[in-house]
C-alpha cells in the first residue's frame, strides 16, 4: 500500500482534533444548557420563519394576521419557558394532582354545546374571542408530571403488572375516552405515546408495555375505521395509486409534490407555489412540505437534525440527573416531542396516514406552541439541576443572563425520607 499523501494525513489529524475538542466540549458540566437552549432558540426562529413564509399569501384579510397570532402566542410561550426553567422541581411535583384534575375538568367542559368550540369537525376548543385553546394540550403535559409522581413512588413495585398499570393506565383511559367523545383521533395517539413512554421510563415490564402498545395498535385502527374521512385517509394511504389525487389523497399528494419541487436547495424561501392554495394547512400539519420546498433537501435536513439533537441531549439530561422524578419527566417529554415529529414528518412524506399532528415549536398552533415552549422550560430547568451543572453555577457564578433573569441557584436533590415516600404512595 502506497503511503497517505500529505493531504490525506492533514485531513484525518484535523478530524481527530475537532473529536477531541467535542468530546472535551460534551464533558463540560453546562453542555446540557447550552444544548437544549440552542435547540429550543433554532427552533423557535426557524418555526416563525417558516410560518410567516407558509402563511404570508392568506386570501382573506391580512397576509400577516397568521403570522402576529404566532408571534402573539410564542410571547406567551416565552413567559412560561420562563416560568418552566424558574419553578422548583419539588414545588412543580406537588402542583401535579391539582393539573392533572383542572386538565380532567377542561376535557369535560370542552364537551358542553356553547362551552366548547367545533373546529376541523372536534369539539376541542375553547374560544375565547379571537384566541381559541386547546385543553388536550394541557392535560398531556399534567398527565406527565402527576404520572412520574405516581410512578417514582411505586419503582420499587413497578415489576409487578398491577402497580405498573394502576392508576395512570385507569386514568388515561378516561382521557381517551373524553378525548374520542370530541373526536380527536391525533391527540388520543399522542397522549397514548406519552403513557408508553412514562411507563417505559418508570420502569414497566417490556412484555406489559408490549401488550399496551398491541391494544392501542388495535384501538387506533378501531377508531379510525369508525367515520367516513379516516377510512378514506387510510385507504388512500394503503393504495395510493388508486387513489383519487384530488380526493382524500389529494393533500398528501400535493405535500409529495412540494417536496418534489424543492430538490437539493429549493426554490428560495418565500418563493413556493404549494402554499397557494394548493396544499391545505401549509402553515399547519404540512408545514414541512414547505420546508422542503423552499429550502430543499438541506432544509429538510436542518430540521431533522435539530430534532435528533433534541432526541440526543434530553435522554442526556435525564440520565445525568439525579432526580427520579425529573429523569422520568424530562425522558417523556423528550420522546413525546421527538416522536410527535417523527409522525408529522412521516405522513409528509407518505410513510405514515395523515394523523392530524403538528410539527413541534414550527406548525403554527398558540395551545400546542404554548405548551411546547414550557415543556422545553422543564427540560431546561432539569439540565441546570443535573449535580455538575449544580457544583459549576455555585463555584463560578450564573452568567449575565440568568443574572438578569433572577434564576435561582438550583438546589441539589434530597431523597424523600420513608414517611414523604408513604405519603406519595
Amino acid at each position: 500500500m502506497s503511503p497517505a499523501s500529505p493531504a490525506a494525513r492533514t485531513v484525518a489529524t484535523g478530524v481527530q482534533g475537532g473529536v477531541r475538542r467535542l468530546r472535551r466540549w460534551l464533558r463540560r458540566p453546562l453542555t446540557s444548557l447550552h444544548l437544549i437552549l440552542g435547540v429550543f432558540g433554532l427552533l423557535t426562529l426557524f418555526g416563525l420563519v417558516m410560518v410567516l413564509s407558509a402563511s404570508s399569501v392568506a386570501t382573506g384579510g391580512s397576509s400577516y394576521s397568521v403570522f402576529t397570532r404566532q408571534v402573539m402566542f410564542c410571547g406567551i410561550g416565552l413567559v412560561l419557558f420562563y416560568i418552566g426553567m424558574r419553578i422548583p422541581p419539588g414545588r412543580l411535583r406537588a402542583m401535579a394532582p391539582v393539573l392533572l384534575i383542572v386538565g380532567l375538568v377542561g376535557l369535560v367542559a370542552v364537551l358542553i354545546p356553547g362551552i366548547g368550540a367545533v373546529r376541523g369537525g372536534a369539539r376541542s376548543w375553547f374560544a375565547l374571542g379571537p384566541v381559541s385553546l386547546q385543553p388536550s394540550e394541557m392535560v398531556k403535559i399534567a398527565l406527565t408530571l402527576w404520572g412520574a409522581h405516581v410512578l417514582v413512588a411505586r419503582r420499587a413495585v413497578m415489576h409487578r403488572w398491577k402497580h405498573a398499570l394502576n392508576p395512570v393506565v385507569p386514568v388515561t383511559l378516561v382521557v381517551f375516552t373524553l378525548l374520542v367523545l370530541q373526536p380527536d383521533l391525533g391527540m388520543t395517539v399522542s397522549i397514548g405515546i406519552v403513557m408508553l413512554a412514562l411507563l417505559y421510563f418508570g420502569g414497566a415490564p417490556v412484555k406489559l408495555l408490549a401488550l399496551i402498545a398491541g391494544g392501542g395498535l388495535a384501538g387506533a385502527v378501531l377508531l379510525g375505521l369508525t367515520a367516513g374521512y379516516r377510512v378514506s385517509r387510510i385507504t388512500a394511504f394503503l393504495s395510493p395509486a388508486t387513489a383519487d389525487p384530488l380526493g382524500p389523497a389529494y393533500q398528501a399528494t400535493q405535500a409529495l409534490y412540494a417536496l418534489a419541487d424543492g430538490g437539493l436547495f429549493g426554490v428560495g424561501l418565500g418563493q413556493g407555489r404549494a402554499k397557494w392554495d394548493y396544499l391545505p394547512n401549509a402553515h399547519n400539519d404540512f408545514i414541512f412540505a414547505i420546508i422542503g420546498e423552499e429550502l430543499g433537501l438541506v432544509g429538510a435536513f436542518a430540521v431533522l437534525a435539530l430534532f435528533a439533537t433534541l432526541a440526543y441531549t434530553g435522554m442526556r439530561i435525564a440520565a445525568r440527573n439525579v432526580d427520579p422524578w425529573l429523569r422520568i419527566v424530562v425522558a417523556t417529554s423528550t420522546a413525546g416531542l421527538v416522536i410527535q415529529a417523527s409522525i408529522n414528518i412521516g405522513y409528509v412524506v407518505g410513510l405514515l396516514p395523515v394523523t392530524g399532528l403538528q410539527l413541534p415549536l414550527i406548525s403554527s398552533g398558540g395551545t400546542s406552541l404554548v405548551v411546547t415552549m414550557f415543556l422545553f422550560g422543564l427540560i431546561t430547568n432539569a439540565a441546570r439541576h443535573e449535580p455538575e451543572a449544580i457544583a459549576a453555577l455555585r463555584k463560578d457564578g450564573q452568567g449575565r443572563v440568568a443574572k438578569l433573569l433572577r434564576l435561582p441557584l438550583p438546589q441539589p436533590y434530597r431523597a424523600p425520607g420513608p414517611a414523604s415516600r408513604w405519603a406519595a404512595r
